[in-house]
């Protein structure tokens, strides 16, 4: 547990911790500007009439919980004021909010948003690769839900690891639109042959989620917790998490899931968020006799040679062909393109000049990785 100083007044934080209670007035007791990440999974107000039965008359286990339950838009939309405020007072001045919703809710949540002072950023599409069938074929099969990003006002700054989510996505610009199936399988948490929880997200979504808009250490908080999957990602990537359910029954299934959870190495975590490598030209190595002037470099199939000239470009000198290191490996390949660093090897050695370039790095540019 620790105490925070919020405005004079102290307030209680329970660092990593699953807390049972009513969102709101938990939330209330935390100090202002203190979460990184917030997570939003609200009651969906689905407005279920009745039970829904498959073609083959079995019933379909459907959203029809008490707390998904509202007797107006105006009760849902009084509700959904007061979370959000509260989330808007704890989130901090740089930190990231989401909220996930179906075409139930999302609209009138984004619409309370915007009231409230949120600044959104995206939404994104989370296209369900297995979604549920629409079995009474009265209209097209819902094969998606909508998560809004926002940050707390038009200059705020959040978190944003646009390079990590680049490469998992084959080194193109991750997009708004994201293909992860529905929790199933072994994933699903279960209390006998019944779902744990109605609405269980996949970890593959929450993941994302922390990974791309927070760093490690930084606090997570779920007003909606539900069966855990927030506080279970964010404990796998080394973040501090803070988890409200009101419903006593999803407790013991979160923590259960919390204490089974296996942290990932930090050195893994490090790398997916690695800082910009700043940038070395190959003649400053040649500059600082890291790679001296007159050096010989040899292609993988030990087959072409090149000597280093002092203005950082190597030289053929059997066929008096001069460029860059990129250049000249791009003509020996006959390719559009070479990446120098990774082709050309000291001769005499298998150490590729990328290896020089890293230890010049670590040797003069530290601070600045």
């Amino acid at each position: 547990m620790v105490w925070w100083e919020d405005m004079g007044k102290q307030s209680l934080v329970l660092d990593n911790a699953v807390i049972h209670g009513d969102s709101i007035e938990v939330l209330k007791t935390l100090p202002d500007n203190s979460v990184d990440l917030i997570f939003a999974d609200p009651p969906y107000n689905l407005q279920l009439r009745g039970d829904l039965f498959r073609p083959n008359q079995t019933k379909v286990d459907a959203v029809n919980d008490e707390w998904d339950q509202f007797a107006s838009f105006a009760d849902y939309d009084e509700f959904t004021r007061a979370w959000l405020a509260e989330c808007y007072r704890v989130l901090a001045k740089d930190g990231s909010f989401w909220v996930i919703g179906s075409y139930h809710n999302i609209f009138r949540v984004g619409s309370s948003m915007q009231d409230l002072g949120f600044w959104l950023l995206n939404d994104i599409i989370w296209i369900k690769t297995n979604p549920m069938p629409n079995f009474k074929g009265t209209r097209f099969n819902n094969a998606h839900e909508t998560l809004i990003w926002a940050k707390k006002s038009e200059k705020s700054k959040p978190t944003f690891n646009y390079k990590a989510m680049k490469f998992a996505n084959e080194d193109k610009q991750m997009r708004s639109d994201w293909l992860i199936p529905i929790c199933s399988g072994k994933e699903r948490v279960k209390l006998g042959d019944r779902k744990a929880h109605s609405t269980q997200k996949p970890l593959a979504l929450l993941r994302r989620i922390i990974l791309s808009t927070s760093n490690e250490g930084d606090l997570v908080l779920d007003p909606f917790l539900g069966s855990g999957t927030t506080a279970v990602a964010a404990k796998e990537l080394n973040r501090r998490y803070i988890g409200i359910e009101k419903d006593a029954t999803y407790i013991p299934v979160a923590e259960k899931r919390l204490q089974e959870v296996q942290v990932l190495d930090t050195t893994l975590l490090s790398a997916v968020t690695e800082k910009k490598q700043p940038r070395v030209a190959f003649g400053v190595l040649v500059e600082t006799e890291y790679i001296p002037a007159g050096s010989t470099l040899v292609n993988p199939k030990k087959s072409h040679k090149v000597t280093v000239r002092p203005d950082g470009t190597v030289i053929d000198l059997k066929t008096n062909t001069a460029g860059s290191i990129h250049k000249l490996g791009a003509i020996i390949e006959d390719a559009p393109s070479c990446n120098g660093w990774t082709y050309w090897q000291l001769e005499g050695s298998d150490e590729l000049i990328d290896s020089v370039r890293q230890i010049y790095i670590q040797e003069n540019l530290l601070d600045a990785v």
